[in-house]
């Protein structure tokens, strides 16, 4: 789905206006979309940093990934991979930017060993940060990994 108009509004209004039940409805959206069977073993939501996640509160990606696993039964994991770097908010940088800015940012464990994964986010813009955690997720062992998102801008 692209990010716009009022699937925009309801990714703002969730994120940064503390409306939280939006997050069932934007999960809803998005499982719309799967495949009736996923190819995928477990759900690995995008990782905040700690200094993020308190600021914020909660984890918006993590949000979406509990609606989707109780709709899929697939299980959740947020203990597969962290966001060890600060990276500050990346749609504000230019793509040249971004990947300097994405260099050794997450880290995955060896529990991902053949696993199939599928990363959950709210929004991509340039797909940088989910192929950073994509390849972090590979170098410790991954099988497969995708991606599963509301919205894109591209």
């Amino acid at each position: 789905m692209r990010y716009g108009g009022e699937v925009a509004q309801l990714i703002t209004a969730a994120k940064y206006a503390g409306r939280w039940p939006l997050w069932r409805t934007l999960a809803d959206l998005l499982a719309l979309r799967l495949p009736a069977i996923a190819d995928v073993d477990v759900l690995v939501p995008m990782p905040l940093h700690t200094k993020r996640l308190r600021e914020r509160g909660f984890n918006q990606s993590a949000e979406i990934a509990g609606v989707l696993a109780a709709r899929t039964g697939l299980p959740l994991r947020h203990d597969l991979a962290s966001r060890i770097r600060d990276t500050g908010q990346q749609s504000r940088l230019s793509l040249s930017k971004r990947k300097l800015n994405l260099r050794g940012a997450f880290a995955a464990t060896s529990g991902v060993q053949g696993l199939r994964i599928a990363i959950i986010d709210d929004v991509m813009t340039s797909g940088l940060t989910l192929d950073t955690l994509a390849a972090a997720l590979k170098r410790a062992g991954a099988q497969h990994v995708e991606a599963w998102v509301v919205a894109r801008t591209l």
